[in-house]
């Protein structure tokens, strides 16, 4: 088969989805299918791959690490021209929410393709996050996919959930990277059977960090944190919880993003300097053997994360994690993590003491890797062909 995945940023940005994108295209080439990612074109330096196809954009963060492309005409013939050299295309895979998932239908209507749709991103949660009219935003998104995508079908309130129901509707198969997310748009009338596929772990870079990593032997707890920092992941109150929790540990922070420059002044400022450190964005393997290195990995979004990605790699990797988010606590096995009392910044204080305290002791939680097929790469890949092959099935 030949998969035409679209996304809202390209892979090789920052970002969860991103990761998850790279390795879905990775593990269905090694499958025998080819696969092309279309996305807007990024402004910085990056990796690339002939297997991407970049749209024209324009920047739409002060970083330049995030992009947008105009949807109409013009970008319709830009993609038909790129993919006019390249294999037939066999199924569309949305896994995008605004202008990659206004193309990716545009597409497939024009060519008579089915189509398949990821959904990623908890649409109301983050708009209410980023947006100072959230309910003015979800009019304004409404219009515009309205004016795209013809004619409408929706027939929900307008609402975020208006809005991913219109995409539903236009894909022949719908998935969630979690069970907690596929049931939050089953009951919000997004979309009915919604398939959990998860995002795994890389196979073989698991099996490498299981034997090549070296356990955290210091003096002192090792914490590691992995994300985007903006305040839906919650940065400044983690950093504010280490501040209030007066543990003596290393509190490692991968990655990067609008609030690092915020976020290294209030650790300048509350002289956490000694504690925190920021390890800024690293390759893959490097996350997993932090993470592996660990004595616990935290997690600290709240109903905003649509699959636990970075947790799930822990547990793979026999690390334990503390987890701020209730529905993802729930997606994990017992005896893997621990979870603060409730959403507050004192109780999140708390958790990282008792942990520390654990580990101080020789009695924090001992997790096994979980070599479960479940969690790797290479079974949920053979899932998502499962689902390509019923939707061309159809015809």
């Amino acid at each position: 088969m030949h998969i035409l995945m679209f996304s809202d940023q390209h892979a090789d940005s920052l970002g969860g989805v991103q990761v998850s994108l790279r390795l879905q295209k990775r593990f269905l080439e090694q499958d025998g299918h080819t696969v092309t990612v279309c996305a807007p074109r990024m402004h910085r330096d990056h990796v690339g791959s002939p297997g991407y196809i970049d749209t024209p954009s324009v920047p739409i963060t002060l970083d330049r690490e995030y992009s947008m492309t105009l949807v109409g005409r013009r970008a319709d013939r830009f993609l038909d021209a790129a993919l006019a050299t390249r294999p037939p295309v066999d199924i569309v895979h949305v896994q995008a929410d605004y202008w990659g998932a206004m193309l990716g239908y545009r597409y497939a209507a024009r060519h008579g393709i089915r189509a398949v749709h990821t959904f990623h991103n908890h649409m109301e949660f983050g708009l209410e996050q980023v947006v100072p009219v959230p309910a003015v935003a979800i009019r304004a998104l409404l219009w515009w996919q309205h004016r795209v995508l013809k004619p409408a079908r929706s027939v929900l309130a307008p609402s975020a959930w208006a809005y991913l129901n219109e995409l539903a509707l236009r894909a022949d198969a719908s998935t969630a990277p979690s069970g907690h997310f596929a049931s939050l748009l089953e009951r919000n009338g997004v979309a009915a059977d919604v398939e959990v596929i998860l995002t795994g772990a890389d196979d073989s870079v698991v099996e490498q960090v299981l034997r090549d990593a070296v356990p955290h032997s210091g003096d002192r707890p090792l914490f590691v944190w992995m994300g985007r920092m903006s305040s839906e992941k919650r940065i400044l109150e983690y950093l504010d919880a280490i501040r209030l929790s007066g543990v003596d540990a290393e509190f490692r922070l991968y990655g990067a993003g609008l609030l690092l420059k915020k976020a290294q002044s209030f650790v300048r400022e509350h002289g956490l300097d000694g504690r925190v450190v920021f390890a800024g964005k690293v390759p893959y393997q490097e996350a997993l053997t932090a993470i592996a290195s660990a004595d616990a990995l935290v997690q600290t979004s709240i109903g905003f994360e649509t699959q636990g990605m970075t947790v799930f790699e822990a547990a793979a990797l026999g690390t334990p994690s503390i987890v701020s988010d209730p529905n993802i606590a729930g997606e994990l096995p017992n005896g893997v993590y621990w979870q603060p009392a409730d959403g507050s910044v004192p109780a999140l204080a708390e958790a990282i003491r008792s942990v520390a305290a654990d580990v101080a002791s020789g009695s924090a939680l001992v997790v096994e890797p979980q070599t479960s097929r479940a969690f790797r790469q290479s079974s949920q890949t053979a899932r998502m062909i499962g689902v390509y092959e019923r939707v061309l099935a159809r015809r």
